[in-house]
């Protein structure tokens, strides 16, 4: 694993190192970008900046003008090519304010931070053995102006991580406070029910995440209707089909949930449509 640090700086990863002044760390000030390499190309670089500037205008961090997708390709690149990777890679982007102070911040100039970890897979591969997965209720989502940010503080996140491991699972739903369907542990979430796909919109309070749009862009590509929605989730008892979605795995189908079955047809073709745009 590589990083490129605050400065700029291309480090190996036992020179890198965070001071525990460091906003992201004491406070959760901060977004960041799960990404994706696949031969040698940054995968949605435009819409990884694009979301990672809204996000900053949002937390009134400065310096959004540096957050280019030439800026993410040029950087991913220096750091593939000093650890050796050639073709396929994670790449996590994290953005903080670079300042001191308390709750109140000194300033709000850009930090940032780039990590990357080699992968072998060079497409979005589809998980043959399907998920199984069961909605997570010990906490709800707030929705507010930072729902759908990808910001630092990740505890709700966490916290259904160790539900998930604790009850083998490999998937959990969130709720958000009205006790609507938000999104997954890492993920968006589709549903199809009696031919129509869906969604939670954006005001449920689900992250505005980029493989999300580029699924509701393949759909409306090929003809098919997604409906942004306020969606209950008895309607997993009933779906077809739920799949989820994220920027690193691309398209992944849930198989189970309590004693429902699903299928994966429609998921497998938007795999199709996914990959052939890579």
């Amino acid at each position: 694993m590589g990083f490129i640090n605050i400065n700029g700086e291309i480090l190996a990863s036992g020179q890198a190192n965070i001071s525990v002044s460091n906003r992201a760390f004491r406070y959760g000030d901060g977004l960041f970008e799960s990404m994706r390499m696949m031969r040698g190309k940054l995968m949605f670089a435009d819409l990884h900046a694009q979301r990672l500037r809204a996000g900053m205008d949002v937390l009134q961090i400065e310096g959004t003008a540096v957050i280019t997708q030439e800026f993410l390709e040029d950087k991913v690149r220096q750091l593939a090519i000093r650890n050796n990777i050639k073709d396929n890679a994670r790449v996590r982007l994290t953005v903080f304010r670079d300042a001191d102070g308390l709750y109140s911040p000194s300033g709000n100039d850009i930090g940032y931070v780039i990590e990357m970890s080699r992968t072998d897979q060079e497409d979005y591969t589809a998980n043959y053995k399907g998920l199984i997965a069961q909605v997570y209720e010990d906490m709800t989502k707030p929705i507010n102006m930072l729902s759908n940010l990808k910001t630092c503080n990740s505890l709700l996140y966490v916290m259904a991580g160790i539900f998930r491991k604790k009850n083998s699972l490999d998937e959990v739903f969130i709720l958000n406070q009205k006790g609507f369907l938000c999104e997954g542990m890492s993920t968006n979430l589709f549903v199809l029910y009696q031919q129509n796909l869906y969604t939670p919109s954006l005001e449920e309070g689900c992250i505005a995440g980029v493989m999300r749009s580029v699924v509701i862009s393949l759909a409306e590509e090929n003809g098919i209707e997604v409906i942004e929605a306020q969606i209950n989730p008895d309607i997993l008892n009933v779906a077809d089909e739920v799949f989820v979605t994220n920027a690193t795995t691309g398209i992944q189908w849930i198989m189970g949930f309590n004693g429902k079955r699903y299928f994966n047809k429609l998921s497998n073709e938007f795999l199709g449509y996914l990959n052939a745009i890579a």
